[in-house]
């Protein structure tokens, strides 16, 4: 996946396009895949990187959805659970279970949530992965040493999936390049074409050398997630905004907080919210909060107020406190809420995914999670058969292998998480030794992983390699700041850069890093 190649054939392929994606977030590459996977010419523009805004600052988990159980919203649990079971089988390089103990403090706690938990089990069917079980005290605090043990009585213990985000992302752009997408980031969308009061191609700048694009397309898919209001106000400047936006907010601990391998999760929270507190790449991450925002940006901070909330909720169930000093990173998303009207809280309103065709013919998608990526996919390409006169094809995404399907982790070890790429990447490191070591002391990451990022996974900027192609900046903001100097180095080597790009791209990221600071 190299960007030069993608910008060629944006160049040289002037037909009209099948489908036309706005958004390269999981919404969008969903629908890419969807796409290219019917055989149907499709084109991904993202005005920044992949998965740059709220698909790469989750809570990182594929859940059918507990809350959402709690709120009676069945339909939305059943279809995360059946669509956990397809991206375990679909991805199990990236998708791994992850058990959950919720602990009981209450005598009535343990058989209302073992009860519920169990219509969870029976709501996934053939889907589902391993029973929940009623724990006794002890059983609780063998699994979790550092739960708090003060009027403790019991748990129940149950199995959802857990994921990287952005490497995910990364490897649905992947997928759909594999199938004849043409996928290109940086690259954003200034206006609609319209003819005959009728959408049919979009204004494309790349970011990077200027260029302006004129593209055509039959079908024009609006997946911009948190931005989806912007672009329906350039289709109708009339247009009634849809999304609420909702702040989450997560923090990252040493694994000394929550040794072992298995999560907690807190069913009710002051602001109606669960609150985790999940094993992650060798971290700990706690979240996460629900605070309605006024404007979506693409580079949100967290609220102080959201900090001492997971802080102080951490504190409530961890014997080990947490203070702001522990904080390795805090890192915060904003949700793309879809609201019917009403006013709710933005804890209360629904995670479905929203499908909508303005009169135009621009087709809309807003709403849903990462879980449901796949069905979202599948349903707005179902939307743009009919309104790009495309031939009736049905998905075939259900049991697609994605990019780098791999079972042995062991053996793609340390890099399992590109699957069956690392064999790639092992190729770099033994061509170059130097390539071969950790970008940092307290960073699980390696060089040849840096170099592979941007041969071939469309990286530019130091922050797509430590933030996303890497999880450097979320696993400790601090660390990544320190290795930042040599992995801009690196970058510029293979990019043929100069030191005048050296200096500006390290001031950029480490001042951006530096909100990721807590302490």
């Amino acid at each position: 996946m190299i960007r030069s190649e993608m910008l060629t054939r944006l160049e040289r392929e002037t037909k009209i396009w099948d489908v036309v994606i706005i958004g390269g977030g999981a919404t969008g590459l969903g629908a890419a895949v969807e796409a290219a996977s019917r055989g149907f010419s499709t084109l991904l523009v993202e005005q920044g990187d992949f998965s740059q805004g709220t698909s790469s600052r989750s809570t990182k988990l594929i859940h059918g959805g507990i809350r959402y159980l709690q709120q009676g919203n069945i339909s939305l649990v059943l279809e995360a659970l059946h669509e956990r079971g397809l991206l375990l089988q679909n991805a199990p390089h990236l998708v791994h279970h992850q058990s959950f103990v919720v602990p009981n403090y209450s005598w009535w706690e343990g058989p209302f949530y073992g009860v519920g938990l169990r219509v969870y089990d029976v709501l996934a069917g053939k889907l589902g992965l391993k029973k929940s079980t009623v724990l006794s005290r002890e059983s609780v605090l063998e699994k979790i040493r550092t739960l708090e043990p003060r009027d403790l009585k019991g748990g129940v213990i149950y199995y959802d999936g857990q994921f990287d985000d952005a490497r995910l992302a990364v490897t649905l752009a992947q997928t759909a390049e594999d199938l004849g997408a043409c996928v290109v980031n940086y690259a954003q969308v200034t206006g609609l074409i319209k003819s005959s009061g009728l959408v049919s191609g979009v204004k494309v700048l790349d970011k990077l050398s200027g260029r302006e694009y004129d593209v055509m397309g039959k079908a024009v898919v609006n997946a911009t997630g948190i931005f989806v209001d912007s672009l329906l106000k350039m289709d109708a400047p009339d247009h009634e905004e849809i999304i609420s936006p909702s702040q989450g907010v997560h923090i990252v601990l040493d694994k000394s907080f929550l040794p072992g391998d298995t999560a907690i999760l807190v069913p009710h929270t002051e602001d109606g919210r669960v609150l985790f507190a999940v094993p992650w790449h060798d971290r700990v991450i706690v979240g996460t909060t629900d605070t309605p925002v006024d404007k979506p940006t693409l580079e949100p901070r967290p609220f102080k107020e959201e900090l001492d909330f997971l802080l102080d909720h951490a504190a409530k169930y961890l014997t080990k406190d947490p203070s702001a000093k522990d904080v390795l990173s805090a890192f915060a998303g904003i949700r793309p809420l879809v609201n019917a009207g009403g006013g709710k809280k933005t804890a209360a309103l629904s995670r479905d995914h929203h499908l909508s065709v303005s009169p135009s013919g621009l087709i809309t998608i807003a709403g849903g999670k990462w879980t449901t990526y796949r069905k979202m996919g599948e349903d707005v390409i179902d939307a743009a058969i009919p309104i790009g006169g495309l031939e009736s094809r049905k998905s075939r995404t259900r049991n697609l292998s994605l990019n780098g399907w791999s079972v042995d982790d062991e053996g793609n070890a340390p890099y399992s998480l590109y699957g069956n790429n690392a064999r790639f990447i092992k190729r770099i490191a033994e061509a170059d030794p130097s390539l071969d070591r950790l970008i940092h002391e307290r960073l699980p990451y390696r060089f040849a992983e840096i170099v592979w990022a941007v041969r071939h996974e469309m990286a530019v900027f130091p922050d797509d390699v430590l933030s996303r192609r890497t999880r450097a900046l979320i696993l400790d903001a601090r660390a990544s700041m320190e290795a930042a100097p040599e992995v801009v180095r690196v970058m510029a080597t293979e990019m043929g850069k100069d030191e005048t790009w050296q200096k500006e791209q390290l001031y950029r990221y480490l001042e951006r890093a530096a909100s990721y600071l807590v302490a």
